[in-house]
């Protein structure tokens, strides 16, 4: 019958055990002491044993009750840290979180919400996975993703898609190209210019937006390279093999082969999004998102 045995019946012990006084165990558990003394009463039935040697002078406990008290302190301690690390996890501050995130996120602010969210939720362990935004939105439509930080991703049912950082796009040029010493350029100087990009396999949306300026004045880009990270594509620009168009925040590591220049005459730009399920309602989710940089994310996020 030792399955009956409720943790109820483990602290009523323990405090007489500690006390070795029924009166005041029970004034320690504001129970009355007829109470107490049946419940003790009814946890030595269910382990067929006696746990205490009454008299009507003094309370000692018996051998097993001296096992029991320190298996009652370990089970209770026990019992007190699971489910403590249960209502943790419903309130976001245990666990573990899977946030994914494009490359090009990184000089911007939204990762720094990570270190913030450690700091604030030291328990939860938060791991980081990079890839194009194409894979973040399959890994999170199969759950592998919890969150994804992705830049223009398609539209995927079942997510919920909150805009973090909106900004502009600019050229990318060698900086032996003629181009490189103008203040500003748009889509048809480049017109003639082999592109270096990354494959559309990366994010179709992605790689249509940053060609918008170009395909919104007819012209038709023209890809000789492709590279698989900005960093890459940039390197690529400054030895020689073609231009880019790239977001802003992209080109902040530019190596000194290359100039910048802003792109005008476009209404083209880029956003970078946070991404989770539209079924996932968990504390640890709402917690990341608050800590989110842009004010309105949650609000102004949309279903797709």
């Amino acid at each position: 019958m030792t399955d009956a045995v409720e943790l109820r019946h483990l602290r009523y012990f323990l405090a007489v055990a500690e006390e070795l006084h029924f009166s005041r165990a029970a004034e320690r558990l504001h129970i009355a002491q007829p109470a107490l003394t049946q419940q003790i009463q009814r946890l030595e039935t269910l382990l067929g044993t006696r746990v205490f040697d009454r008299t009507s002078r003094s309370v000692a406990l018996t051998p097993a009750g001296k096992v029991l008290h320190e298996r009652a302190t370990a089970i209770l301690a026990h019992a007190t840290r699971d489910l403590n690390e249960v209502a943790g996890i419903g309130q976001g501050s245990h666990g573990r979180l899977y946030l994914g995130f494009v490359p090009s996120v990184l000089p911007l602010k939204p990762l720094r919400s990570v270190r913030q969210f450690r700091d604030r939720y030291p328990l939860v362990q938060i791991d980081l996975i990079e890839g194009y935004t194409t894979q973040m939105m399959a890994q999170l439509s199969h759950g592998a993703l919890d969150m994804a930080i992705v830049r223009d991703p398609d539209e995927q049912q079942g997510t919920v898609v909150c805009p973090l950082v909106t900004e502009p796009f600019m050229a990318v040029v060698p900086v032996d190209h003629p181009l490189a010493d103008h203040a500003a350029v748009t889509g048809p100087d480049l017109a003639d210019d082999p592109l270096v990009f990354f494959p559309r396999a990366a994010g179709s949306h992605a790689h249509d937006k940053n060609l918008q300026p170009l395909v919104e004045a007819g012209c038709r880009p023209r890809i000789v390279q492709e590279g698989n990270n900005w960093t890459t594509i940039l390197h690529l620009v400054g030895e020689g093999l073609g231009v880019t168009i790239a977001p802003r925040s992209a080109t902040f590591t530019a190596p000194p082969t290359v100039h910048v220049v802003p792109l005008v005459e476009t209404a083209a730009t880029t956003t970078v999004y946070v991404v989770h399920r539209l079924d996932d309602d968990r504390a640890l989710v709402r917690n990341f998102l608050a800590l989110l940089p842009s004010d309105d994310a949650q609000a102004s996020g949309r279903e797709v």
